[in-house]
């Protein structure tokens, strides 16, 4: 019998990290020419194995990180197509399985998957070949790609001539690419998913090593994960809570050490919140003796919130087991944090008791709490609705947010002014190099001298193994949460006008 908890990641997991559904359903901002195929990562047919070590220095980790495009991401999860992920229901009998694992290469458009075959279609009606000869001024008119690879099973090109033509430059991402049909025929395989039985408690004297997965999974006593498959299709998932924990537990990878990242304005505002997440033993228990002040909740903000607000909740959960002795908040914020989810939660009416509609999920976990509110962030901080801020107790993090982006740009530009007023860390993941980047220059342009950087950028050690497609423009490949930085509010220290004089 399939669990319920793997079939609710199996189907977070065909959605997950939907991403721009707002320039989306405005269907007039897709148009021929308009997306711009970035350069593809330079990796050989024979490098797979090398996918899961960690490359030192973001240039030597994505040597096309200095190319620039305009493409908003939209990995094809049928969250903005109108099209809904695969529903996977609980039967008394065992789960059919329809593609056996050594059976799961198949092209997009002849795929025995139904959501498949339809995704291929959507590649097809807004992906434009990347062949130079439709380049501006090249003499072709922008055309949409309908020749498959027939190495890697999808749509890249608009004809085999230029397939053809231009097969080195495919190459240098073909493997990559069928790495991605295969992992998505292999979530819509039918298989039993082991690697979505996630582990419990951890023992108060087990220590956690936060090295990198394969150290962090054996001592939180996961389940042996042995192939990389299994490990992509875990990892997916598990970057999101992990990438947080990562950098706020006691034990975290980062550190104020040469090449450790963390910045000494950023030793500061982690180890404030280290302190209330790993708090004293105080001697409490169960009796009238035993009671002692509990500390407030620590609150973490998900601003920007899309896929990870629909995540199984057992992923999340593993965010408490890190943190056992202390109360965790999640509080999703967006105007997309229920998109596709309201058969499951339908949205409450708002009220002066509920005054933005949030949906409470109390009791997932003893120490853990989620709310989900639909709406923008700067909205709801001129209420003051969360007031007051406290860095011992509050966190921001945005997922890939697109700050810099010039399709999303524009609705950052009043929160950015008042998360800084917060003088809270604020935690920031990219899918690229490029991302990243231009995330950074746009703050920098926007805040110049009104934030300090908690945190390097740089490729994050938890993120995602598993490659994902954008569908408006298939060279266009990534990992969620592939990298990492972090700032917060410029704290000022104030004096006395007579001490100065003194002075």
């Amino acid at each position: 019998m399939t669990l319920p908890a793997e079939l609710a990641a199996r189907s977070a997991l065909s959605r997950v990290c939907t991403r721009c559904s707002s320039s989306l359903r405005k269907r007039g901002s897709v148009h021929n020419g308009v997306f711009q195929a970035s350069r593809p990562p330079q990796r050989a047919l024979s490098d797979m194995g090398m996918r899961r070590t960690r490359v030192d220095g973001p240039a030597a980790a994505q040597p096309w990180a200095g190319q620039k495009t305009n493409a908003k991401r939209f990995i094809s999860d049928f969250a903005q197509t109108g099209v809904r992920p695969p529903t996977y229901t609980r039967s008394d009998g065992p789960s059919k399985q329809v593609l056996a694992s050594n059976d799961l290469f198949h092209s997009f458009t002849n795929s025995p998957i139904p959501e498949i075959r339809r995704r291929a279609a959507f590649i097809r009606q807004y992906a434009n070949c990347p062949h130079h000869d439709h380049h501006p001024g090249a003499g072709m008119a922008p055309a949409h790609v309908d020749f498959e690879c027939p190495d890697c099973g999808i749509p890249v090109y608009c004809s085999k001539e230029h397939w053809a033509d231009d097969y080195e430059a495919h190459l240098q991402i073909c493997d990559t690419l069928r790495e991605i049909n295969e992992d998505d025929h292999d979530l819509r395989s039918g298989r039993v998913f082991p690697e979505f039985k996630y582990a419990g408690e951890q023992l108060e004297e087990a220590l956690v090593n936060m090295s990198n997965w394969d150290t962090f999974l054996y001592t939180r006593q996961f389940n042996a994960i042995n192939n990389d498959r299994s490990m992509r299709q875990a990892t997916r998932l598990l970057t999101y809570p992990v990438t947080i924990g990562s950098i706020l537990h006691e034990l975290s990878p980062y550190s104020i050490k040469s090449g450790g990242r963390i910045t000494p304005e950023g030793l500061k505002s982690f180890s404030a919140l280290r302190y209330t997440l790993h708090p004293p033993k105080t001697g409490g228990g169960p009796g009238i003796k035993g009671l002692r002040i509990e500390a407030p909740a620590v609150r973490l903000f998900i601003l920007g919130a899309r896929a990870e607000s629909s995540l199984p909740r057992d992923a999340w959960i593993q965010l408490a087991h890190l943190f056992p002795y202390q109360r965790i908040h999640l509080i999703f914020i967006g105007p997309e944090a229920m998109l596709n989810r309201d058969d499951e939660f339908p949205l409450p009416p708002r009220t002066a008791t509920n005054p933005f509609g949030a949906i409470v999920e109390d009791r997932i976990w003893p120490t853990m709490k989620i709310s989900t509110i639909v709406d923008y962030y700067h909205t709801i901080h001129k209420t003051g609705y969360f007031y007051p801020y406290d860095p011992y107790f509050d966190c921001f993090v945005m997922f890939h947010p697109g700050l810099g982006h010039p399709a999303s740009s524009h609705e950052w530009e009043e929160t950015l002014p008042m998360l800084l007023e917060t003088k809270a860390p604020i935690i920031v993941t990219g899918y690229t190099q490029e991302d990243m980047v231009r995330d950074i220059d746009w703050v920098h342009k926007t805040a110049a001298g009104e934030f300090d950087v908690l945190m390097e950028p740089g490729e994050n050690a938890f993120r995602s193994l598993r490659w994902d497609l954008n569908d408006l423009d298939p060279q266009d490949i990534s990992a969620g949460n592939w990298g990492v930085w972090a700032f917060r509010g410029k704290r000022y220290e104030t004096t006395r006008k007579e001490a100065e004089q003194q002075q």
